[in-house]
């Protein structure tokens, strides 16, 4: 990088120019050199601040790292908050937090670079098409230690970083950290037909009951985006999404302001599977539709049917990939039950800048031994899915 660049720190996406965010690599579709992720997009991250849901009162204070020219204008950028819970994340390092507290240390408040509440990979050190990858993504990782070490912070952490960011971080002094997630590849399916002549005959002949049993009672699956992404869709989905959240988490994170905003601002992004009995909506999930992959979020009902949430979120997103041409569909954090539903482990990673030298050495160590587990259980998995295998006849397994 041979122009004089420096980094600012902006603490909200209203300061930031919707079009220079633009410009950064994935963070639109007019980027055609690297794939869209709309949880990039300055329209989902604007639209978590302005709604309120990721802000300074509910923990998430904006540090975003702009990385900028001689004239000003935005080369690169690390979407980042700095934190005093670890809510939200998808990651869990509470066990690091209780540790370091015990030991007489303050693991709170810390750095996070991530996309609050979407377990989702995806760009993090974000470059201007055309300008030098490699020195703007160091520049970028530097700049956000140089920032842990300003607020004098126990930790700065990047999430669900792609794979190909990693050693930049590792050149940096970070950690690496992996995890699991599943994931469905679409190997160019012309029909969910043919995705399920690729699964042993047993695991079909289940996938193919379950699908049916789901459907039962009278119940219709619709597919809403675009202008389907009414206010009154929004009041029936935020509902299911209220009910089931309160359930599993207490505190659901999003707010009912936040679905205005992303229905306003990217519609064409959003995929609302929709579940309809006796005319009127029961049950939903909501999805986000980038160039080459559907991003499975979260998923809410009023009502409880065997197997609708398997059919929701599962198979009606394989569906939707096939039909659309996408390459993948990633449906979230964790869930080993997708396998069954032809989700195959793929590896997450994330990078983590650990201050105190003591905690460093602890959590070096935890992650060595962590990374082989994730691995083996990766490959252990793989081994155990429902796919046929060299010499299955097809009709005993």
């Amino acid at each position: 990088m041979t122009e004089t660049v420096r980094i600012r720190v902006e603490t909200t996406f209203a300061d930031i120019a919707a079009d220079d965010w633009g410009r950064l690599s994935g963070a639109s579709r007019a980027d055609a050199q690297t794939p869209y992720n709309p949880f990039i997009s300055h329209a989902f991250l604007s639209s978590l601040e302005e709604s309120g849901c990721a802000v300074a009162e509910t923990g998430w204070l904006g540090q975003h790292l702009l990385l900028e020219g001689d004239d000003g204008a935005l080369l690169g950028a690390l979407p980042a908050y700095l934190k005093n819970h670890s809510q939200g994340e998808y990651v869990f390092d509470h066990g690091w937090a209780d540790a370091f507290e015990r030991a007489g240390g303050r693991y709170y408040p810390k750095l996070q670079a991530s996309v609050p509440f979407t377990p989702a990979t995806g760009p993090r050190l974000l470059s201007r098409v055309g300008q030098p990858v490699v020195a703007t993504q160091t520049a970028l990782a530097e700049g956000l230690k140089e920032l842990a070490k300003r607020h004098d912070v126990s930790s700065a952490h990047v999430t669900f970083a792609p794979q190909d960011e990693m050693p930049v971080f590792e050149a940096a002094g970070y950690l690496h950290r992996t995890d699991q997630q599943f994931h469905f590849i679409n190997e160019g399916y012309g029909s969910h037909d043919d995705f399920l002549e690729t699964l042993a005959s047993r695991k079909r002949k289940a996938l193919k009951k379950e699908r049916r049993a789901a459907l039962e009672h009278g119940i219709e699956i619709d597919w809403l985006t675009g202008k389907d992404l009414t206010e009154s869709i929004w009041d029936q989905f935020f509902a299911f999404y209220m009910d089931t959240g309160s359930r599993k988490w207490g505190r659901p994170y999003l707010n009912r302001e936040f679905y205005s905003l992303i229905g306003e601002r990217m519609a064409e992004d959003i995929l609302l599977v929709m579940a309809r009995r006796d005319g009127r909506y029961v049950a939903g999930a909501i999805n986000f539709i980038g160039s080459d992959t559907l991003f499975g979020r979260h998923w809410g009902c009023i009502e409880d049917h065997p197997f609708l949430h398997f059919e929701v979120c599962y198979h009606q997103a394989i569906d939707f990939a096939i039909a659309k041409g996408l390459k993948r569909v990633e449906a979230g954090a964790q869930g080993e039950h997708k396998l069954a539903r032809g989700y195959l482990p793929v590896t997450t990673h994330s990078a983590h800048y650990i201050t105190h030298p003591g905690l460093r050495r602890a959590v070096a160590d935890y992650l060595e031994r962590e990374r082989r587990d994730v691995e083996m259980m990766g490959e252990y998995l793989a081994e155990h899915g429902p796919f046929r295998r060299g010499g299955d006849n097809n009709e005993t397994e």
